[in-house]
Formats: structure tokens, C-alpha cells, sequence
């Protein structure tokens, strides 16, 4: 009776660990394709987003979420992003950052 307790014992922490990892790769994956997404924009509008990498992967979240409010799940999706409305809307981010950050700070030759 003992055995077969500690081996649901031994499951039950195996698919909580399963799970945990799962999770963070899914997050993981998710990340990695909004900073993706963020570094296409950021080269395609003129200038550059503000703080680098980081930049990159809240222009590729936000847009995503911007883009998936306008044009809904349109195209292919990776790691819950779908990408040409994550494109398009970290595009429209990247410019409205780029004209209000130059806009702020003025431009500098």
C-alpha cells in the first residue's frame, strides 16, 4: 500500500514538473518571437526603438496584442503570436515611438 502511494507521489510530482517546463518554454518561445517580431520593426522604421533588446520584445508584445485587436489571427502563429498582425502592429508601434521619442528629445545631428 506504501509503494503504491509513493509512486502516485512520484507522478503526481513528475506531471507538476512536466507542466512547470512547459509553461516556461511556451514562455520562453513566446518571447523569443516578440523579440523577433520587435527586431523586424525596429529595422524596417526609420530610427531605433529605445532600449535595445528589450525594446525590441515590448514592441513585438505590444504589437502583437495591437495588431491581434485590429486584425485579429490572421496568418501563421508561433508561440501564441500570430505574426503578420504581430508585425504590422509592432511596425505601428515603432513609429509612434520613433516620432514621440525624436518629437521629446529633438533631433540631434
Amino acid at each position: 500500500m506504501t509503494a503504491i502511494l509513493v509512486l502516485l507521489a512520484i507522478l503526481v510530482i513528475v506531471l507538476i514538473a512536466i507542466w512547470i517546463t512547459v509553461s516556461l518554454v511556451g514562455l520562453l518561445i513566446t518571447l523569443v518571437v516578440a523579440g523577433v517580431v520587435g527586431y523586424i520593426a525596429d529595422r524596417i522604421v526609420p530610427g531605433d526603438l529605445p532600449y535595445g533588446l528589450l525594446g525590441a520584445v515590448v514592441a513585438g508584445l505590444v504589437g502583437s496584442w495591437i495588431g491581434g485587436w485590429i486584425l485579429g489571427d490572421l496568418g501563421p502563429s508561433i508561440g501564441g503570436i500570430a505574426l503578420i498582425p504581430a508585425l504590422l502592429g509592432a511596425i505601428l508601434l515603432a513609429f509612434l515611438v520613433e516620432f514621440f521619442w525624436v518629437r521629446s528629445r529633438g533631433r540631434r545631428i
